[in-house]
């Protein structure tokens, strides 16, 4: 058995190797001694039971004409047991129809006849490695997807369960989140931080879910020491999330998209140089739509006064960059929010 680990660091692709003529097996391995981890069986119950003990395999290279067991049954086993291996048969031209009935019946991958050049055989196997990649990236694409299914629905599941416990949240987070996205657009944020930044939006309210729902719907404004705890939700959020992938920032996002440019935002009251675009972002369009909607408190304000308060605070509250890209979309390219009740 050869076992040579390619430069990137990869485990190298493992080949079974299988033939009832052990000098042939040693030419077959010394064509493909590098690069490969080799195996190797002397007939198809041998190759059987070293798939068995010694898989998966990356493919198997078998020969047709083999006592006991051929090489057609051998891979059509091999499709059974292990349908990932890539499949390749060595033949004579004698057995050469029995040969193509295999492939034709999708057992086999290629075939080769005998005798079969170095470099053919070098390129056969070379041929079975990236199907074998192929086979395993749509897999591998087909559990992301999956995978993005799943996580959609927890998203928006989390976001329901603190509009449910807040109706005048109702449709906030689908909106803020939106609008969000149409500024990053504009900025030309790259699609993974436009991405980041609609799961972040999506769930940038969920510390919430620590605040007694009476003091979100009470009306009139809360005292100071009640709204301090509306004020963690920031922080609550980011307990709850923080242990998402670091390359993912949405728990970062979620815990500054109340800071100010100035300082004078919250839970950590960081000036501009140290918040993430994402949440600058966040910011500008989670003001706009709040401002928009009703409150407890108050009735909605309408866009035309929420983009006047952007533009006041311009600058010293608010990142100018995100505040131009929201009134240019606001202003110049018809962009309204999703409420028919949030128009001015």
């Amino acid at each position: 058995m050869t076992d040579i680990a390619p430069a990137d660091g990869r485990k190298p692709p493992r080949l079974l190797l299988v033939d009832d003529d052990a000098n042939l097996l040693d030419s077959l391995r010394r064509v493909l001694d590098r690069g490969y981890e080799i195996f190797t069986a002397e007939g198809g119950a041998d190759a059987l039971a070293a798939l068995d003990a010694c898989g998966p395999f990356t493919a198997v290279v078998s020969d047709l004409r083999m006592p006991g067991m051929d090489g057609v049954e051998l891979l059509s086993r091999v499709e059974q047991a292990a349908p990932d291996a890539i499949r390749v048969l060595l033949t004579g031209y004698a057995d050469l129809d029995a040969a193509l009935d295999a492939v034709n019946k999708g057992h086999v991958f290629r075939i080769l006849t005998k005798p079969c050049p170095p470099e053919a055989l070098r390129a056969a196997v070379e041929a079975a490695v990236r199907q074998h990649e192929l086979i395993q990236a749509s897999r591998e694409l087909h559990a992301l997807k999956r995978f993005q299914g799943l996580l959609e629905g927890v998203v928006q599941g989390f976001s329901a369960l603190v509009e449910a416990r807040d109706p005048y949240l109702a449709g906030h987070h689908q909106r803020t989140t939106d609008l969000a996205c149409a500024i990053a657009r504009e900025l030309h944020m790259d699609d993974k931080d436009c991405e980041t930044l609609r799961i972040a939006g999506l769930l940038h309210d969920i510390g919430k879910v620590y605040v007694p729902a009476d003091f979100l719907n009470r009306p009139g404004v809360l005292r100071a020491e009640k709204f301090s705890m509306v004020k963690l939700h920031p922080d609550v959020g980011y307990e709850i999330l923080k242990h998402l992938d670091s390359d993912w920032p949405v728990a970062v996002i979620i815990r500054q998209h109340h800071e100010r440019m100035d300082g004078s935002g919250y839970p950590q009251g960081l000036i501009g140089r140290y918040i993430v675009l994402g949440a600058r972002v966040l910011a500008v369009a989670d003001v706009v739509d709040a401002m928009c909607s009703h409150r407890p408190y108050r009735p909605s304000l309408g866009v035309a006064a929420a983009l006047e308060e952007l533009e006041r605070g311009r600058s010293r509250l608010f990142d100018p960059l995100a505040v131009d890209a929201c009134l240019d979309l606001f202003r110049n390219k018809g962009y309204v929010l999703a409420d028919p009740v949030n128009k001015a």
